[in-house]
């Protein structure tokens, strides 16, 4: 006979919304909870893997900054010191004709060739002219025809067009306009024409102008640290706590291990589109047909020496030409002198960046540094898996970032099948009868694919998704961040902290 657990609430998935949802349930002290997660440790779509050699990787490009007071208390509360972090000025660039434009390259038209300036600034003039005619109700109707409006036909060819394909592996006509915000910047036309003719660079834009990273662990040590700050008896980890199959109406949960759990209210962060299946809703399964999403694969390379300087403190580059299968690189070895190995340990070589092997198999020892790429992939954008690392390996190499003899010591190669919700066109429509459908069963679907709106896909929105949504159980309270996404990106959220 199974054992059955009642809880008041149960949070499936132990990433920053569960971590968040837990939070604000041990704050608030009104109601009994447990959170179950099927990996060994928490962290979700937000941890970190380490390799064999002692090289650091996240599950892709993550760095920490915030919208919210009470996000920021829970994360000092949980890694408090000063050494627990590295502060950065962001430093990115845009690959694009064999040289590094400024990110956001739409701002930075003045790296480019006189002759590329003066196309961009015709088609963004056409543009705002074109504006100046349009009624304030004619809104885009999609995302390519946002970029048309925004920056002109140029920058949309040579730039919005096939750097969002390689990112999101769907033609930007098929994406809708409403999840832009802060996400993507509409230039200026004034400051664009005076910097062009000035020669001169814009400055960062956008809330990760400057970021955090820990020192340790990598990202998902952030949501290590959480969770030690929550009551251990009520955290459930590994695959016996994998939600098997979940009964809506008589609200069980059945976990890997046989055990259930019986709750009154259910927040759920896996995709939504999976927990349809595990609820086995013909109706929900129905409602999440319309939802897009991509896969991610995540390559990671060790290398042995000193950073070149044409690397430098570069934080993360963008490629958007196909002359490389990766729409970004981070030089995940700058975040951290702890996220590879130290110079005193002793690697062999696996092999040269040109794929030939190394001279001598023998340990050496460092220094050390690190790359981190990711390749999106859908049905639109193939990858093929048994090539990826080589092809990688050669686009390195064509586009600057290594040398044909620097030494490889470790690789890492990890696809995450859910990897972006796409704003697809016909996302907002599902959304709409999803989210009534499942609150109608007392089911909280929220987090990155929970929810499925990227334009509050950031950690810390995904944390407080987690902790607005335990607000909407316990006291009715709004959830800003969910259904006010351009509310909560304009301003710092003051509306509460943690003490």
């Amino acid at each position: 006979m199974s054992k059955t657990k009642n809880v008041d609430v149960l949070v499936i998935g132990a990433g920053p919304t569960g971590l968040g949802a837990a939070k604000r349930l041990n704050q608030l002290n009104s109601k009994s909870w447990v959170i179950v997660d099927s990996n060994d440790t928490p962290g979700g779509l937000a941890s970190t893997d380490t390799t064999p050699e002692g090289f650091l990787y996240d599950v892709g490009g993550h760095v920490i900054f915030s919208h919210y007071l009470y996000f920021d208390d829970v994360i000092h509360e949980a890694l408090p010191e000063k050494d627990d972090w590295y502060e950065h000025q962001r430093i990115s660039y845009v690959r694009f004709d064999e040289k590094w434009v400024p990110y956001p390259f739409q701002n930075n038209i003045a790296a480019l060739s006189k002759e590329e300036q003066a196309r961009c600034l015709e088609s963004l003039l056409d543009a705002a002219l074109e504006a100046r005619a349009r009624s304030p109700a004619d809104k885009p109707k999609n995302f390519d025809e946002w970029n048309l409006r925004n920056v002109g036909i140029r920058l949309t060819e040579i730039f919005m067009r096939p750097y969002n394909f390689k990112v999101w592996a769907v033609p930007t006509t098929m994406m809708n306009a409403t999840w832009l915000g802060e996400r993507v910047a509409a230039p200026d036309v004034k400051l664009l024409t005076r910097n062009a003719i000035l020669n001169k660079i814009a400055g960062n834009w956008g809330p990760n102008a400057t970021f955090k990273f820990p020192a340790r662990d990598g990202t998902g040590g952030i949501w290590k640290a959480v969770s030690k700050t929550l009551p251990k008896e009520k955290q459930l980890y590994g695959p016996g706590s994998a939600v098997v199959k979940i009964d809506t109406d008589k609200k069980i949960a059945k976990l890997q291990d046989g055990s259930e759990i019986q709750y009154e209210t259910l927040i759920s962060t896996m995709a939504v589109d999976q927990f349809a299946k595990v609820a086995d809703d013909s109706t929900l399964e129905k409602m999440c047909k319309p939802l897009f999403y991509s896969s991610t694969n995540v390559v990671g390379f060790g290398i042995r020496g000193a950073r070149p300087q044409r690397i430098g403190d570069k934080c993360w580059l963008y490629f958007v030409q196909d002359d490389c299968p990766f729409y970004r690189a981070t030089i995940f070895s700058n975040y951290s002198p702890f996220n590879q190995p130290s110079a005193d340990v002793k690697l062999p070589t696996k092999f040269l960046a040109n794929g030939q092997p190394a001279a001598s198999k023998d340990p050496q020892p460092g220094p050390y540094w690190s790359i981190m790429l990711e390749v999106s992939e859908s049905s639109f954008k193939p990858v093929n898996h048994e090539t990826i690392l080589q092809d990688c390996m050669k686009a390195m190499i064509a586009t600057d970032l290594l040398d044909e003899d620097d030494e490889i010591v470790s690789t890492y190669v990890r696809r995450f099948d859910h990897g972006y919700p796409t704003p697809s066109l016909e996302r907002d429509g599902a959304l709409n009868e999803i989210e009534p459908y499942l609150r109608g069963k007392d089911i909280l679907s929220r987090g990155r694919f929970g929810s499925w709106k990227y334009e509050v896909g950031n950690q810390d929105h995904s944390f407080m998704l987690g902790v607005e949504a335990v607000d909407a159980v316990v006291s009715g309270g709004v959830e800003l961040t969910l259904f006010y996404p351009d509310f909560v990106n304009k301003r710092k959220n003051v509306e509460r902290r943690l003490k």
